[in-house]
């Protein structure tokens, strides 16, 4: 087990389909002790029951959009643990408005701003808040998807709020290189979380991801969470700044084998 000893605050965990779930669930079977962050008293339900499966009693309620709360939340996790090895950081959010049709009509100053926020700077917010309690070696992880890079339809201004959030692993692992912190984002292939449901059309969008894809079919919240313990794990002391792609390899195929075939 290369977690056993180690604690991770996971940010995001939503329900049992959550790509959170799925890296909690690796995580735990890889020995480290767990810890868990929800964003309000409505989730609190689900995300205890959750807990309760790894073994964590230690549930914090924290908006990432303040940072009171987010400093409030590290003060209670120190009561408990007194330092601790990294954080994923499973957080998005858009308007729904902003993920329906063409991204010009759709999108507004307010709806960039909360993208941008909540899915981006909160990476820096939680990152920030939980330097004096990391120890040497930590690893912190974020969620990204092929629309920080490539345009997609309805995906929007999330696609934005990516490329920024892919760009923030990047200057936090220069930032915190020195003190031996590793940083890294994992872009995973489309999977059907609540997060997911909310961009139009995601169904079309998984069968046409199956077709493309050189594995021909989706990946799963494990194989997301597999990589996800690798990367936070001391076998991946090498690694930082880094986004990994976990994908079943559509980022790399610029069309079907199935279809070249068919011509």
């Amino acid at each position: 087990m290369f977690l056993k000893g180690k604690r991770f605050l996971i940010a995001g965990l939503a329900n049992k389909h959550s790509i959170a779930n799925g890296i909690a669930s690796a995580m735990h079977s890889q020995g480290a002790e767990l810890a868990f962050s929800y964003q309000s008293e409505r989730l609190h339900k689900n995300v205890s029951k959750l807990a309760e499966e790894y073994n964590s009693d230690l549930l914090v309620e924290c908006d990432v959009s303040s940072d009171k709360s987010i400093e409030q939340m590290y003060h209670a996790i120190a009561k408990t643990w007194d330092k601790f090895d990294g954080l994923i950081h499973s957080i998005g959010f858009a308007p729904g408005n902003e993920l329906d049709g063409n991204y010009l009509d759709a999108a507004t100053r307010e709806g960039f701003q909360i993208a941008h926020d909540i899915s981006s700077y909160s990476f820096t917010a939680l990152a920030k808040g939980a330097k004096p309690y990391l120890n040497e070696n930590s690893a912190l992880l974020t969620l990204s998807y092929l629309g920080a890079q490539q345009s997609l339809p309805n995906y929007n201004v999330m696609g934005l709020a990516k490329a920024s959030l892919e760009a923030n692993v990047r200057f936090l692992a220069a930032a915190m290189g020195r003190d031996q912190i590793r940083v890294n984002g994992i872009s995973a292939g489309p999977i059907k979380t609540l997060a997911a449901s909310g961009v139009k059309n995601f169904r079309k969008m998984l069968s046409s991801y199956a077709d493309r894809a050189p594995l021909g079919r989706t990946v799963t919240t494990e194989e997301v969470g597999n990589v996800a313990a690798f990367l936070c794990s001391n076998l991946a002391s090498g690694i930082t700044g880094e986004i990994c792609y976990v994908d079943g390899g559509f980022n790399t195929a610029a069309l079907s084998v199935n279809e070249y075939e068919d011509r």
